[in-house]
C-alpha cells in the first residue's frame, strides 16, 4: 500500500499564516527556509516588521505553514546571522536592525534537468547537481547537517579563545596546529587502530586537497597512473585527472577490489575505500587484504565514512597494517559538515617531506582557529558523543529507506546497508539510470545515477543518501522514484 499522503480535499484549508499573509505554496521546492528568510527580510525593510517587533514562535509559525519546525528555525537563524533579529530568551525572537537595502524577491525558476543529466558528467557536474533545487534531496555523501553540534562547537570556541595566546593568531606550521595533530592521532588510535606520531599528521582542506597533494608528489616521482575502484567515486576520478593522473578502472566484487586484476594491470598505485567501498558498500575481505600486503605498490586509502557502521563489527584501516606504503586520508565532512573543510593525511615516510612542502606552497596551512576548536571538540569527548547520537539516528533512517525501497521499487536490489550514509540500488529497467535520475528530479527528488560512478558498463542503479532526511521524507522520496521508474519504462 502506498505511504504517500492523500491529496488535499476540495474545500480544505490551504496551509498559510495570518502573519505577513505567508503562503507556503509560494515557496520553491527544496528552498522553503531561504524563501521564508527572504520574506522576513523584505517585511523588515518595508516597515511591516519594525525594530523591536517580535516574530512568532517557531512552533506556531511552523504549524500555521504546515512545515517542519526546522524550516522556520533555519530561516530565523539566517536572520540572526545577518544581524537583523536576535533571540531574547523568553522574550522570543526580536527584530533589532533593518537591512541597508531592501532585498528583491526573485521569481522561482525551476531547475533545468538538461544541465545536470543531458551529457557525460563534466568537472562541474556536482556544482550543477547541488544547485538544482528539489523537494527531497537524497544525494549521497551528505551528513545530517541539521544535527551539527552548534552548542558544543560554541563551547569549544569559548574554551579556545579563553586560552589562546596572541602568538597563535600568526602564521603556523603548514602541517597544522599541534593541538589538532595530537587530537587526530589520538582519534585514529582509538577508532581506527592506527598508531601514528602526531608529528606525522598533516592537516589538509579535506580529502580533495589530500588527493591533489598526493598526485603532485607522485607525478614528480614518475608515477602517472593511479588505479581506481570500479564502480568508484566520480569525484575522486575528477580530482586525480585534474592533477594529470590517468585512472584505469579495477573491478569491485562482493569481496572488494579485485587485487589480482590490479596486479596484472602493472599500475603502481591504487586509490581505495576498503572499510566501506563507495558506492557498493562492500568491505575489503581478509584474503584481499593479504593479497594487498603481498603487492608492492602504493595505496591511497580514503577512510571517508568508516565510523558510520551499524550491523557489522569494525574493520581495521589498511594503514594500520602496511604503514610504509599507505597514504591515509580522512576528514570530518561526514562526521560534522563538509563546510568545515578540515581533514588529515598520513604519508609514507618516503613522501612525507614532499607532501609537507606541497602543502606549504599551496596555502601555508589550514586556518588555525577552526583547527583549534575541532581539537577541543575531539579531546573533550564531544565528537564521540556526536558519533553515538548520529549512529542511532542513521539506523532509523537507513531502516526507513530499506523499507521504502522494498515497498515502492519492486525488483530493486539493495547494496551496502550495514554502514555508511547511503544505499546503492541496482534496478531492472529498460532505460538508463541517467534518464531515471532526470525524471526523478523533474518530480522533485534529487538522486545520483550509478552510471556516473562507473567507467565500464554496469547494471543501472541509483545512489540514495538517507542521513540528511527524516523517515517520512525518505518514504515520500522513494515513492516518487517509483513513479519515475514507471514513467521511463
Amino acid at each position: 500500500m502506498s505511504r504517500a499522503k492523500p491529496g488535499r480535499l476540495e474545500g480544505s484549508i490551504t496551509p498559510g499564516s495570518d502573519f505577513l499573509q505567508l503562503t507556503i505554496a509560494d515557496a520553491p521546492p527544496g528552498g522553503r527556509a531561504e524563501w521564508l528568510a527572504e520574506q522576513l527580510r523584505v517585511a523588515i525593510s518595508d516597515g511591516r516588521l519594525p525594530v523591536g517587533s517580535r516574530l512568532p514562535a517557531t512552533r506556531v509559525l511552523a504549524a500555521d505553514l504546515e512545515v517542519s519546525r526546522g524550516v522556520v528555525t533555519e530561516a530565523y537563524q539566517r536572520l540572526v546571522e545577518d544581524g537583523h533579529v536576535a533571540g531574547r530568551g523568553r522574550g522570543g525572537t526580536v527584530v533589532v536592525a533593518v537591512p541597508i537595502a531592501a532585498p528583491t524577491v526573485r521569481p522561482y525558476a525551476p531547475p533545468s534537468t538538461v544541465d545536470v543529466f543531458a551529457t557525460d558528467p563534466a568537472d562541474d557536474v556536482f556544482d550543477a547537481f547541488r544547485a538544482a533545487t528539489a523537494q527531497i534531496d537524497l544525494s549521497p555523501g551528505v551528513p545530517d547537517l541539521a544535527a551539527f553540534p552548534r552548542s558544543a562547537w560554541l563551547r569549544a570556541e569559548r574554551t579556545v579563545f579563553n586560552t589562546l595566546a596572541p602568538a597563535e593568531f600568526g602564521y603556523g606550521d603548514p602541517r597544522g596546529t599541534p593541538a589538532l595533530r595530537l587530537a587526530v592521532a589520538t582519534w585514529l588510535a582509538r577508532t581506527r587502530g592506527i598508531r601514528v606520531d602526531p608529528a606525522e599528521v598533516v592537516i589538509v582542506a579535506g580529502v580533495a586537497q589530500a588527493l591533489g597533494l598526493i598526485a603532485k608528489v607522485l607525478s614528480e616521482d614518475g608515477i602517472t597512473e593511479i588505479a581506481v575502484e570500479d564502480p568508484g567515486s566520480l569525484g575522486v576520478r575528477q580530482h586525480l585527472r585534474n592533477a594529470g593522473m590517468r585512472t584505469p578502472p579495477v573491478p569491485v566484487d562482493d569481496a572488494g577490489l579485485r587485487v589480482d586484476v590490479l596486479r596484472d594491470s602493472g599500475v603502481g598505485a591504487v586509490m581505495m575505500t576498503p572499510a566501506h567501498q563507495f558506492p557498493t558498500g562492500v568491505v575489503l575481505d581478509g584474503e584481499r587484504r593479504r593479497q594487498l600486503m603481498r603487492w608492492d605498490g602504493l595505496i591511497i586509502e580514503d577512510d571517508y565514512d568508516a565510523e558510520h557502521r551499524y550491523d557489522r563489527p569494525p574493520v581495521p584501516a589498511l594503514r594500520s597494517m602496511v604503514a610504509d606504503r599507505v597514504f591515509y586520508a580522512g576528514s570530518v565532512s561526514k562526521l560534522l559538515a563538509p563546510a568545515l573543510r578540515v581533514g588529515w593525511l598520513l604519508v609514507p615516510a618516503k613522501y612525507r617531506d614532499a607532501v609537507i612542502a606541497a602543502k606549504r606552497l599551496a596555502d601555508l596551512g589550514n586556518a588555525a582557529l577552526p583547527q583549534l576548536v575541532l581539537a577541543e571538540l575531539m579531546s573533550s569527548g564531544e565528537l564521540e558523543r556526536q558519533l553515538r547520537f548520529l549512529r542511532r539516528r542513521h539506523v532509523r533512517r537507513r531502516d526507513a529507506m530499506v523499507d521504502a525501497v522494498h515497498t515502492h521499487l519492486p525488483g530493486a536490489v539493495v547494496h551496502g546497508a550495514a554502514a555508511g550514509l547511503h544505499l546503492m540500488t541496482t534496478l531492472d529497467i529498460p532505460r538508463s539510470d541517467v534518464d531515471l535520475a532526470a525524471e526523478a528530479l523533474r518530480r522533485g527528488v534529487k538522486v545520483q545515477p550509478l552510471s556516473w560512478h562507473c567507467q565500464r558498463p554496469h547494471q543501472p542503479g541509483l545512489i540514495l543518501g538517507y542521513a540528511a532526511n527524516t523517515p517520512s521524507d525518505i518514504a515520500a522520496g522513494v515513492t516518487t522514484i517509483g513513479r519515475a521508474i514507471r514513467a521511463v519504462r
